[in-house]
């Protein structure tokens, strides 16, 4: 004679019930709440990240443009204030203008404030300088470092009120 199939308690059947519906929607608000707390970490960890990297990019063309001015001085004693100045073969004439990073959405806008040697009437020789700025434009507009600054002594410092940003 074959085996008789097992009856099934009370508990057994509900909860073989259960298991044949799929989730609750207790079970599915619970993990709505996971990923609300996960991405409300997580979002603001990575824009930090990005503004980050895109501070990195602003820094690194600013020194390309102190290394490019100081390339220009050295050949004719005295700073440029005009893109055909620091990049050799720009059609520009303009003042020094250059986004950064070169391609893509501009973030910062670098520019340049040239002054030459001068000597006064009394003898006092006023040396060139430069400073070079780079703004925050479009989606690092909000970055709490600001503009960051450099001049042709290689004083670093931010117009933001971050100021470990350098």
């Amino acid at each position: 004679m074959g085996r008789q199939p097992r009856l099934l308690n009370r508990g057994e059947r509900m909860f073989k019930r259960h298991s044949d519906r799929g989730f609750t929607l207790v079970e599915l608000m619970i993990v709505v709440v996971i990923i609300g707390i996960l991405a409300a970490i997580a979002i603001p960890a990575y824009q930090k990240s990005v503004q980050k990297s895109n501070r990195s990019a602003a820094k690194s063309a600013l020194l390309d443009m102190a290394s490019r001015e100081e390339k220009y001085y050295s050949i004719n004693y005295q700073y440029t204030n005009t893109m055909a100045g620091v990049y050799p073969g720009s059609t520009s004439t303009g003042a020094i203008s250059v986004n950064a990073p070169s391609s893509g959405t501009t973030l910062y806008i670098i520019t340049a404030a040239v002054t030459q040697q001068s000597s006064s009437s009394s003898g006092v020789v006023t040396p060139a300088t430069f400073t070079l700025t780079a703004a925050p434009q479009n989606g690092q507009a909000n970055d709490a470092c600001g503009s960051f600054v450099l001049t042709n002594t290689g004083a670093q410092s931010v117009t933001g009120t971050n100021s470990g940003c350098w």
